[in-house]
């Protein structure tokens, strides 16, 4: 029975938070979609939606149907877990979501803390910085599908929900868990349905997450749910692992398929190229995803091994996504990358390819699904947030990439022993 029930917008969220509870002696497992059966055995049990982008009411409705699963399933806390660059549309969907989970739960307050220092995200004074830059000049702001132009975190959660937004600042959570526990309380007390928590260390998450023991929903990036599993801990619930990322062997021919096109993934594939083989796709020349993925079988014909993994990528830097959108609109462009990625995902593993890395969280989402993949164990970390999985079934090794995370060389040391 788990101990936490975790819900993510998407699926390389999933894989981020499973990483992070694993790194932290959580067994954890992942699974796809709104489960209709029992869940599987595990510390905690992850359910990866593709709702980040989704009409706020199929969001809601999903989020809701995955906390009844986790409820049923025994759990004892509920995570919402979103991206680290609180990326959703104006209308939602973190807003939304979370109104709808503390009101199952019964519950009128909710941390709200995407930071993730590790990889450059954090918060101050409510307003999210990526780096050094405000996340409104990260790059983030010429997302093809969730543009943030606002970096203050106060301003755009206040416009997805009719509950009041306020702020635990720095000067609190610099004091740790007992001064947190309070200002919570006078907020919670002061009708404030949530609160932005500044953190720009892990000691302020480990902080924030000590101070979240008992809370009915925690809301967050994969970051804050570092400090969770101690509470259990703590409460003789959770014993110490030291195997919790054990995964089987990994074997057999190697592939990347990237579907993001964010900086850090560009330059990424700039990497890459200097090392193995890359494919670049123009979905702009060849705007049909069966074209596009005919193109990448024969392109790789002769090339899968067991030495070097090969790379196919969609990615594209803005000016060209904004090409692309504006030939076929903004969906119709991110349907027919998705379709053809996932495409090739299931004609490579078809040939025998047993080590997949797949770069995007919509891209994530379409290729787990055309795999028909419905759980993954959770194992080692590559680079923070992205680790190794296993899909039982399939008999295949997986690691959803963020499009945000991973150093330069990720692609390549993906694969090293």
């Amino acid at each position: 029975m788990p101990l936490l029930g975790c819900i993510a917008d998407d699926f390389t969220g999933a894989t981020d938070l499973a990483a992070m509870l694993v790194a932290q002696g959580m067994r954890s497992v992942q699974v796809i979609g709104v489960p209709h059966a029992p869940l599987p055995e595990a510390d905690a049990v992850i359910i990866a939606l593709k709702t980040r982008t989704a009409p706020v009411a199929e969001a809601v409705a999903q989020s809701l149907a995955a906390c009844e699963a986790l409820l049923a399933g025994g759990a004892k806390q509920i995570f919402f877990k979103y991206c680290s660059t609180f990326d959703s549309t104006e209308a939602g969907n973190i807003g939304p979501v979370a109104d709808a989970l503390l009101r199952r739960l019964q519950s009128g307050f909710a941390i709200a803390c995407p930071a993730f220092p590790a990889n450059g995200r954090s918060v101050y004074q409510g307003h999210l910085f990526v780096g050094a830059s405000l996340l409104s000049e990260s790059g983030m702001e010429h997302h093809p599908l969730t543009p943030m132009r606002d970096p203050n975190l106060l301003r755009v959660l206040a416009r997805q929900t009719d509950g009041g937004v306020g702020l635990l600042p720095f000067a609190v959570v610099e004091q740790g868990v007992t001064a947190i526990r309070q200002a919570m309380h006078r907020l919670r007390d002061g009708g404030r349905r949530y609160a932005i928590a500044d953190a720009l260390t892990e000691q302020h998450l480990l902080a924030l997450g000590t101070a979240c023991d008992g809370h009915a929903l925690v809301t967050g990036g994969s970051g804050l749910a570092m400090g969770l599993p101690q509470n259990f801990r703590a409460a003789g619930l959770l014993p110490d692992r030291s195997d919790a990322d054990a995964l089987p062997p990994a074997r057999g021919a190697m592939a990347v398929l990237s579907g993001s096109c964010s900086r850090a993934t560009l330059a990424q594939l700039g990497m890459a190229r200097l090392h193995v083989p890359v494919l670049a796709l123009d979905p702009l020349a060849t705007p049909d995803a069966a074209a596009l993925r005919d193109q990448a079988l024969d392109w790789a014909e002769g090339k899968l091994s067991e030495a070097r993994p090969i790379v196919i990528a969609a990615s594209a830097p803005p000016e060209q996504v904004a090409a692309l959108q504006a030939k076929l609109g903004r969906d119709e462009a991110g349907a027919l990358v998705e379709e053809a990625l996932a495409g090739i995902a299931e004609a490579l593993v078809a040939r025998g390819v047993k080590r997949l890395v797949v770069a995007g969280g919509e891209t994530s989402g379409a290729v787990v699904q055309r795999l028909g993949i419905t759980t993954l164990r959770i194992g080692p970390q590559i680079d923070p947030g992205v680790p190794w999985t296993h899909a039982e079934v399939q008999g295949l090794h997986l690691a959803l990439k963020s499009g945000n995370f991973g150093a330069r060389d990720f692609f390549l040391k993906a694969f090293q022993p």
